[in-house]
């Protein structure tokens, strides 16, 4: 006469679920570090730091 009123989920379902709410959370720090990084002002790398050279002979002139 009766049928069970509540609902039942299977595991793979809650699997799932569970895998697509660890998914957007790390798409979400993602994006929060992304949005730090693009307010924070860039760090200067050695290759700025490094002087130019003007003494370097072009490659199509061999010196001699």
């Amino acid at each position: 006469m009766g049928s069970n009123a509540k609902k039942k989920t299977t595991f793979a379902k809650l699997n799932r679920e569970a895998k697509l709410r660890d998914k957007r959370a790390r798409k979400a720090e993602r994006k929060a570090e992304r949005k730090l990084a693009a307010e924070a002002p860039p760090e200067p790398t050695a290759a700025d730091d490094a002087p130019a050279t003007t003494d370097e002979q072009p490659a199509g002139n061999p010196a001699g």
